[in-house]
C-alpha cells in the first residue's frame, strides 16, 4: 500500500530499513567492527545486501554469506544486491561456518512469509548463527519464526535484536517469538498514517500509556469504601496460599477491602499471614451467601480444589449476578459445567483453555488468537489468554497483547496474584475489558521489575513487594 497508494518507491523502503537497522546495530554494539551478513532470498534478503553495503560505507568490516543464489534474485532484492557488488562487495556462498572474526551477524535469510518448515542449507544456517558467540541482529523477524502465530518452522534463529519495519508482526509477541526476538525496535520508515487507514488491526498492544489513562491518580477526598470490596473464595483444604496470594494482590492493587472465604481451618492463619485481609471460615454454600451479597467483585479458583465443597461454593458463585474472576479451579468446575456470564472475566493458562475448549495444549499454542476469540464466544465476558505474549479479548473490542513479562514468571502462584490485581481493579470500577488488560500489562511490569534480581528462583510474592509503585506511577 505504501508503494501503490502513498508513492513510496520499494527500493527506498528497503534503504530506510537497513539504514534504520545499521543504526541501531551500531549503536547497541559499538565495539563490534567486523560484522557478517547472512543473505537469503527475496526481500529480506535485499534488506540485507544494503545493509551491507551501508555498514561497509562505514568503514565497518563486512563480510556476506549467500545461502541462496543471489542471481536468482528479482525487483528491489536484485537492486540491493548490484548495488552492493557495484560498491565492491563481494559474496561468499555458504560453506557451513559463521566466521569466528565476526563480532556481529545480521540474520537476513528469510522474512514474515515462510510458509514451510526450514530444510537444508537455511536449517544449517540457522544452526551455525545460533551456535556463534556474536551477537545476532534479526532484519524485521528471526528467520523460521511464523510472523502469525509465533511458531518455529522446523527450527529458527535466536537474535538477540530484531529491528522489525513498517508493521509489528503478531508472531513476534506470540508463543517462541518473545523468546527468539531478543530486544524489539520497530520502524515505520516515514510511511504516513494514512497508509494505514483501511488496513484491519490484529492486536492492540498494552502501551504505558494507556496504563496511565487507566489509572489516575486518586482525589483526596476518598475513603475504603469509594475502591470496592474484593471477596477470594479459594483455598480448600491444606491450599490457602493461594488465596492469600491472590487476597494480598487484590489489596497492593488498590482494593478497599478484600475478604477470602476459605476451608474453615486456614481462616485463622490467613490473618496472622496478612492481617488487612478478612478471613471468612465456609463450610458449605449456604456460608458465601452474605459475603457474595455484600462484596463487589468475586475472584474465584485460587487453590479452591476440586473437592463437593468446592463444586458447591462454585455452583453459588456462578449463580451470583456481579462481576467476577476466574481462575484455576473455578475454570475446571466451568468446563464440566459450560455457560456464557458477560460479567465474568476468565484467565487460562494454554493448558486450562485446552481444558474449555476441548482441544489440545499445542493446538491452542499453534493459533493463539483463534483460541481467545473462541474462548470469549463460548464464555462470554472477557477471556485472558496466559502465556508468553498474554491476550485480552472482550466481546467488542479488539485482541490486546502484552509486551512485558519473562521466563521467570513460569512458576506457581503468577496467576493467583494476577487474578487479585485484575479483581481489584474491577473493584475500582473499571469495566471488564479495561480492568483485565491493566491488570495483565501491570502484572507482566511488576514481574519484570522483581525479575531484575534473576528470573530463576522467582516467586508469585515477590512481586506483591513491587506492585505498590508500579500501580502508583
Amino acid at each position: 500500500m505504501a508503494i501503490e497508494d502513498c508513492g513510496i518507491a520499494g527500493y527506498e523502503l528497503m534503504t530506510r530499513a537497513a539504514a534504520y537497522a545499521v543504526a541501531e546495530a551500531v549503536r547497541r554494539y559499538p565495539k563490534a567492527r567486523s560484522w557478517q551478513v547472512f543473505c537469503g532470498a527475496g526481500n529480506n534478503a535485499g534488506d540485507g545486501y544494503v545493509v551491507a553495503r551501508l555498514a561497509a560505507a562505514m568503514g565497518l568490516a563486512v563480510s556476506v554469506i549467500a545461502v541462496s543464489d543471489p542471481e536468482r534474485l528479482q525487483g528491489d532484492a536484485a537492486t540491493a544486491y548490484n548495488d552492493f557488488r557495484v560498491a565492491g562487495g563481494a559474496v561468499s556462498a555458504w560453506q557451513g561456518a559463521v566466521d569466528a572474526r565476526a563480532a556481529l551477524v545480521v540474520d537476513a535469510l528469510l522474512g514474515s512469509g515462510l510458509d514451510r518448515d526450514l530444510g537444508g542449507d537455511f536449517a544449517a544456517a540457522v544452526a551455525a548463527m545460533n551456535a556463534a558467540a556474536a551477537p545476532v541482529v534479526a532484519l524485521d523477524i528471526p528467520t523460521g519464526l511464523n510472523g502469525d502465530t509465533g511458531a518455529v518452522m522446523g527450527a529458527a534463529a535466536q537474535a538477540d535484536l530484531t529491528t522489525t519495519f513498517v508493521g509489528l508482526k503478531q508472531g513476534l509477541f506470540l508463543d517462541k517469538g518473545p523468546e527468539l526476538r531478543g530486544e524489539l525496535l520497530f520502524s515505520d520508515l516515514g510511511i504516513a498514517a494514512s497508509c494505514y487507514r483501511d488496513k484491519p488491526v490484529r492486536f492492540t498492544r498494552i502501551t504505558e500509556q494507556k496504563l496511565r489513562e487507566l489509572l489516575p491518580r486518586r482525589r483526596r477526598a476518598v475513603h475504603k469504601g469509594d475502591f470496592g470490596h474484593v471477596l477470594v473464595v479459594g483455598g480448600g483444604q491444606g491450599m490457602p496460599g493461594a488465596a492469600i496470594l491472590c487476597g494480598e494482590a487484590a489489596l497492593r492493587g488498590g482494593a478497599g477491602r478484600v475478604s477470602v472465604a476459605t476451608d474453615p481451618a486456614h481462616a485463622t492463619m490467613l490473618v496472622n499471614e496478612r492481617p488487612e485481609l478478612m478471613a471468612r471460615g465456609v463450610r458449605s454454600a449456604a456460608d458465601l451467601v452474605d459475603a457474595l451479597q455484600q462484596c463487589t467483585v468475586v475472584a474465584a479458583g485460587p487453590g479452591l480444589g476440586q473437592s463437593r465443597w468446592a463444586d458447591g461454593l462454585m455452583t453459588a458463585i456462578a449463580a451470583h449476578a456481579g462481576p467476577s474472576v476466574w481462575d484455576a479451579d473455578a475454570l475446571n468446575w466451568l468446563a464440566k459445567h459450560p455457560a456464557s456470564a458477560e460479567q465474568r472475566i476468565i484467565t487460562p493458562h494454554p493448558g486450562e483453555a485446552s481444558t474449555l475448549l476441548g482441544v489440545s495444549s499445542a493446538t491452542i499454542q499453534a493459533d493463539r488468537r483463534a483460541a481467545v476469540t473462541e474462548l470469549q464466544r463460548r464464555y462470554g465476558g472477557v477471556a485472558v489468554l496466559k502465556g508468553a505474549g498474554t491476550l485480552v479479548k472482550g466481546a467488542h473490542a479488539e485482541i490486546s497483547v502484552s509486551s512485558s513479562g519473562n521466563p521467570g514468571m513460569a512458576s506457581p502462584g503468577m496467576g493467583d496474584v494476577l487474578s487479585g490485581i485484575i479483581a481489584a481493579l474491577l473493584s475500582q470500577g473499571l469495566g471488564a475489558v479495561d480492568a483485565a488488560t491493566a491488570g495483565v500489562e501491570l502484572h507482566a511490569q511488576v514481574g519484570d521489575i522483581a525479575a531484575r534480581k534473576g528470573e530463576r528462583g522467582l516467586l508469585a510474592s515477590d512481586l506483591l513487594d513491587e506492585l505498590r509503585s508500579v500501580v502508583n506511577r
